[in-house]
């Protein structure tokens, strides 16, 4: 099996390709430019990523500084929103979809290691994809795991750990991260606790 066909395999493999890790660096040459452009180079920003990642959709906006090791199996949709200190570990697929918000200090991780001490010495890995649906808000501090797919709508309290699906248009938090309750009527309703929207538009 060829060494990128392993990234996508599913299964373990070890992470001792000259090659692979040649082409990663590429990646963070990049990305160290786009942490360094200034706050009005909104254009060459949009540039360098298009560059790194496999798709950007229209409108997308990520606040320096942002970290990933591959850029390249990261896939954005249309108006996704990251504040600062995303961290993509993109050794295989990341699927986020449009109107995306993702909070501060955010990591979406595809790749693992084996329980195993003995193939965790070698360097033995896992990637397994993560998909984003459309419309989901992940609060600051959270992390999403290897694996998991987190339905259109849903909102993804602070400092959660998601290590399993969560289904659509539900509130979930905590460690590991549950669902709490349905998005509903009375969200139509009050923005924050007791305080009632009132926009003028």
């Amino acid at each position: 099996m060829d060494s990128k066909d392993k990234l996508h395999s599913q299964n373990v493999y070890f992470c001792n390709d000259e090659n692979l890790f040649n082409e990663q660096t590429q990646c963070l040459d990049r990305l160290y430019d786009f942490n360094h452009t200034r706050p009005t180079e909104g254009a060459k920003r949009q540039e360098i990523m298009t560059e790194l990642f496999a798709e950007v959709g229209k409108d997308c906006y990520i606040e320096p500084p942002l970290q990933a090791n591959w850029g390249k199996h990261t896939h954005l949709g249309n108006c996704v929103y990251a504040n600062f200190n995303l961290t993509l570990v993109d050794d295989t697929h990341i699927y986020i979809g449009d109107h995306v918000m993702i909070g501060p200090n955010v990591t979406i991780a595809t790749a693992g290691h084996p329980i195993d001490p003995e193939l965790r010495q070698e360097i033995a890995q896992f990637n397994i994809p993560v998909t984003i649906g459309k419309n989901v808000w992940i609060g600051a501090n959270s992390v999403v795991l290897p694996g998991v797919t987190i339905g259109e709508n849903t909102v993804i309290g602070a400092g959660s750990v998601v290590t399993k699906d969560i289904p659509s248009n539900v509130v979930a938090v905590g460690n590991p991260c549950r669902v709490l309750r349905e998005i509903g009527e009375h969200d139509k309703e009050y923005f924050y606790k007791d305080r009632k929207i009132d926009l003028v538009r």
